[in-house]
């Protein structure tokens, strides 16, 4: 009975996206951060050149500056990626752009510098970052300024079913999709926490940890219409994984050549 009434109120919290407009999610390899590896650094301009150069969709993820301009950059802390010391929220986005990325050439691209390199070529996933003690507003309205007049595939995508719900209210042409890990978690309480985060995104895709797949929510919503994309497609186990449980793979390292030998 119980899973009877989640049924109905997943279709009627997040009903299907039309086909047409969701298709192009479904027939894509998505490289998670660009395509990164030895001597090219994740989230800068020469992945996402390598994933343009192969005919690749790219993942990216985005964060806001100082002064509300959304970053192209991962993590909150720039040690790992810059060398330098601090949370990437603290600094400007000229102080950030000036930031070199570890082990190449490349500085901290805003999203519209990304955008203006991708150019339409190639599709786009963009991961909204967001934490607990951070308003989402701000940094979805800079996304949303940058993506105005964007001609490109583009979706937006964020673990926070804050994020989603506010594209779906604020910029409802905008393709929205909620991010899930289960945790190995499949208690009835975890599960009923994940029906509501879907029933507050209202998503129109699901980006899911392919270390949970095969996964019964997953796979119902998928049956009903909404795309399933799975991260991080990591090896050739996991590329036949999310071949067999999903729609598209974001994939890195030995993942992608898995993913296209597949």
């Amino acid at each position: 009975m119980l899973y009877l009434l989640f049924a109905l109120l997943d279709r009627w919290f997040a009903p299907a996206p039309p086909g047409a407009r969701v298709e192009w999610l479904k027939t894509n390899v998505f490289a998670h951060r660009g395509l990164h590896g030895p001597g090219v650094i994740e989230n800068s301009a020469a992945a996402f050149t390598e994933a343009i150069v192969r005919g690749l969709g790219i993942e990216c993820d985005v964060q806001r500056s100082s002064d509300g301009q959304a970053m192209v950059f991962h993590d909150w802390d720039l040690a790992r990626l810059t060398g330098q010391t601090g949370q990437l929220i603290d600094y400007s986005a000229a102080q950030l752009g000036k930031l070199a990325l570890t082990g190449g050439d490349d500085h901290i691209p805003t999203l519209r510098q990304m955008l203006d390199l991708i150019g339409g070529h190639v599709p786009l996933l963009i991961e909204i970052k967001s934490r607990p003690d951070l308003h989402v507003v701000p940094l979805c309205l800079a996304v949303r300024r940058v993506l105005e007049g964007y001609q490109g595939q583009v979706a937006v995508m964020s673990f926070d079913p804050r994020v989603s719900r506010w594209f779906a209210r604020y910029s409802p042409h905008t393709l929205r999709g909620l991010i899930i890990t289960e945790s190995a978690k499949r208690t009835l309480f975890a599960q009923t926490r994940r029906h509501l985060a879907l029933w507050q995104a209202r998503p129109q895709f699901l980006a899911y940890d392919v270390r949970d797949l095969p996964s019964r929510f997953a796979a119902a919503l998928r049956r009903r219409g909404l795309p399933l994309l799975t991260w991080t497609v990591n090896s050739p186990e996991l590329a036949a994984r999310a071949a067999a449980q999903a729609d598209a793979p974001i994939a890195e390292g030995p993942g992608v050549e898995g993913v296209l030998a597949a």
